[in-house]
């Protein structure tokens, strides 16, 4: 029973995450389009519905420990409590991958991503993100028989019969330095090809497809590295030629099976030329990742947001309502600050994704590259400190396990924030990036004709503080470039800075979209906040 106290909060909370949420509403618009809206907001009413009601009590149940995977090592299979597959089943019937290959799904996939978030990883969040990097792998680079034996499974919208996808990267001895990997491929006499060796995390352990990277031949590093495809059951019906060692006992995401895994010749099918291995591992697979990581954070800092604001309305202290204490109403600002900038960056990184899709762009690809690893780093970090300000504001019941859904994001966010690269991983990829191709120049060139958009008489002021603060950024930078032992301790801040100009140009472009349509919103507010120094 519902304690009165918690009763209207409970209502509040439970309230369909999409039909809600009318800022999101505004950034679909406004990235994409009001056909794009029109067209998809009935499957989003549905979904948000969905993610809100009937997969709030599933995910919860299967996240609890003693209803986590099991592992039969005896016949090799893992075993999942019933509401997984229940979960499952209303996930995979949204569409979110089975139209992965059709022009423009890009972006309806990512709201659907956000919506499901609102319930952290929930034990299918990182197989869809896993499956959707090897769609893409194979349809990009795969020969026509690959296509045409192990795509079609990928993009079925039955969760019974869907083949889920797993990206095994990770040994032991080389974590994120992929180079030292140790796993080898070898091709026998008639032509297949057999990987032997073990990948130290394996999450979607129990997937029916397996993108492996593997040594072929003596060149050492990243550039002796192919990338396969190995298949969990050979034609016959019958395990190929692998081992689970164990099952990972996680912080978080604990509904997922996350497992160490050993090849012992496992037939496996080459994915593109050998020698692009590592490419398509990081150009395709792990970028994948990154972007649609990012989509996780920022649904569950919007999940957040909601537990804390609702709470705030609803909740009694000293007399009045905790909401209308200042230092209350400072945190909650600072939250959907936060959210809503790692929205706006999330959506145009989405944009980006769709349209290099069917066109390459050189420019856009530039701005790609630094936004899928600065957008990572920043919607993990800035995720974790949502989620725990929400603690925060509930007190001790945001700590409570049964009590709301806090303590499940944040053990799950501080996972999202190691998948993919851990940040300095990230950081280096970008100075990398900026010394090799100046990136930099790209995205600051980017920033300003943004800024430079900005003609409504309100947000002028606002636009020439930001581009004060991005032309001290840009002289920090230009010295990061001279000074590789400055840019060495400074590229994950400086990257960071870079991605906060780029954050608030947005916010204020939907602002004065907003305002020129005659909407309310509440992205100005956001924009002030994140132009202050809050330090203070």
């Amino acid at each position: 029973m519902k304690r009165p106290e918690f009763s209207a909060w409970h209502e509040l909370r439970r309230q369909n995450f999409f039909s809600i949420h009318d800022e999101l509403h505004h950034s679909i618009r406004f990235y994409f389009g009001q056909e794009f809206f029109d067209n998809n907001k009935a499957d989003f009413d549905t979904f948000g519905a969905v993610c809100a009601g009937e997969l709030e009590e599933l995910i919860a149940d299967c996240d609890f420990i003693e209803h986590g995977p099991k592992l039969d090592s005896d016949n090799n299979v893992i075993r999942f409590h019933p509401s997984y597959a229940k979960a499952g089943n209303l996930i995979w019937e949204s569409g979110i991958l089975s139209n992965s290959l059709q022009e423009g799904h890009t972006p309806k996939q990512a709201i659907l991503f956000y919506l499901l978030a609102h319930q952290g990883e929930g034990g299918h969040c990182c197989p869809i993100a896993c499956t959707s990097g090897l769609i893409h792998a194979l349809n990009t680079h795969g020969s026509d028989d690959l296509k045409e034996q192990f795509l079609a499974p990928l993009l079925d919208d039955r969760y019974e019969s869907a083949h889920m996808g797993a990206q095994f990267l990770t040994e032991i001895q080389g974590g994120s330095d992929v180079g030292a990997n140790r796993t080898c491929a070898t091709q026998s006499e008639d032509g297949a090809w057999r990987i032997s060796g073990e990948k130290w995390f394996c999450s979607v352990a129990n997937a029916e497809q397996f993108f492996v990277t593997a040594r072929v031949g003596d060149k050492p590093g990243t550039k002796g590295l192919g990338a396969f495809l190995i298949p969990r059951h050979l034609s016959d019906g019958t395990l190929n030629n692998f081992h689970t060692v164990k099952l990972k006992d996680k912080f978080g995401s604990r509904a997922m099976a996350t497992g160490e895994i050993e090849f012992e010749n496992a037939l496996a099918y080459p994915i593109g030329h050998l020698e692009d291995g590592i490419k398509i591992a990081v150009g395709l697979v792990l970028n994948t990742s990154r972007w649609i990581n990012a989509l996780g954070s920022t649904g569950a800092m919007r999940r957040a947001y909601i537990e804390a604001s609702t709470y705030a309305q609803t909740r009694e202290a000293f007399g009045q309502k905790i909401g209308h204490f200042p230092l209350m109403q400072n945190l909650l600002l600072k939250m959907r600050a936060e959210e809503q900038a790692a929205l706006s960056s999330t959506l145009y990184l989405t944009k980006l994704v769709s349209e290099l899709k069917t066109k390459p762009d050189a420019h856009k690809q530039m701005l790609y590259r630094f936004l899928v690893n600065a957008n990572k780093i920043s919607s993990a970090l800035n995720g974790t400190e949502v989620i725990r300000t929400a603690i925060e504001i509930l007190g001790g019941n945001g700590t409570i396990e049964d009590f709301c859904v806090l303590p499940r994001l944040l053990r799950d966010n501080i996972v999202f924030e190691n998948w993919e690269g851990t940040h300095n991983v990230l950081a280096m990829q970008i100075f990398k990036d900026c010394q090799k191709q100046e990136l930099h120049k790209a995205v600051f060139e980017q920033i300003s004709g943004q800024i430079h958009q900005i003609k409504t008489e309100p947000l002028k002021n606002d636009a020439q503080s930001l581009d004060a603060r991005l032309k001290t950024l840009r002289i920090k930078f230009d010295r990061a470039m001279q000074d590789e032992s400055y840019a060495l301790s400074t590229i994950r801040n400086l990257s960071l800075e870079l991605l906060r100009c780029w954050q608030i140009s947005l916010l204020l472009n939907e602002s004065q979209w907003a305002l020129q349509n005659e909407i309310t919103s509440t992205k100005l507010k956001s924009v002030a906040y994140l132009l202050t120094d809050n330090s203070l």
